[in-house]
């Protein structure tokens, strides 16, 4: 009998609520449009877990397409659907894309904390220092990664159709933020957006480049 490791919604559930709710208090949305973002978001991680937990409609899709040509005899255990690893490298890297699936979902949960702990304390002060001093939306960038990571770990066709519009709604996001901080802070703000790149860190702003170039 070939196993069926899903119709877990119980986990679905408590995975979908333990993230969404860390993130969620974090951010301290208050705006119609940071609203619109988290439900992106939590539309975007419900999908994946029901995937990984509940049904694999990915595996399904796959496995109705590919028919015998399906790499492995057993697509519903819970160990073939790493499909990075099922589809294309081989089940001994299952561990190692798992691992570089969580630290990218750990460094982007510790972005998004860091982020707000550095806000919290500012009491609604402008924060040019700490991870701030390297980009201007650390938490933002956190979220990128921790849904990339979400990704490596466990692909589906949703959540690939999905991840670029998640970039996209929250780099915008930042920039609409930036235009109400810079309104509030003034030449403050311009002096740190132009030395302080947005979401890379190694990567030089523009203006400074144009500085350093004189």
């Amino acid at each position: 009998m070939k196993p069926y490791d899903y119709g877990l919604w119980g986990l679905v559930i408590f995975n979908s609520l333990f993230f969404l709710i860390f993130i969620a208090s974090c951010l301290r949305p208050r705006k119609k449009r940071e609203w619109r973002s988290l439900g992106a978001l939590t539309a975007f991680i419900v999908a994946l877990f029901t995937e990984m937990y509940g049904y694999p409609l990915t595996i399904y899709i796959l496995t109705s397409l590919l028919g015998a040509k399906f790499p492995t005899l057993q697509p519903f255990s819970h160990t073939n659907g790493h499909l990075w690893a099922t589809m294309l490298f081989g089940q001994r890297w299952a561990l190692v894309i798992c691992q570089l699936g969580s630290l990218f979902m750990m460094a982007g949960m510790a972005l998004v904390a860091v982020g707000w702990l550095k806000i919290h304390r500012s009491r609604g002060g402008l924060v040019t220092d700490g991870i701030y001093s390297y980009v201007r939306h650390p938490q933002y960038l956190g979220l990128i990664l921790f849904t990339a990571g979400l990704l490596i770990q466990w692909p589906t066709l949703a959540g690939l159709a999905m991840f670029p519009f998640i970039v996209l709604i929250y780099v915008r996001l930042a920039y609409k933020e930036e235009q109400e901080v810079e309104s509030e802070f003034g030449e403050a703000y311009v002096l740190y957006k132009n030395r302080t790149p947005a979401f890379l860190p190694f990567r030089k702003n523009r203006a400074v480049n144009s500085l350093e170039g004189v």
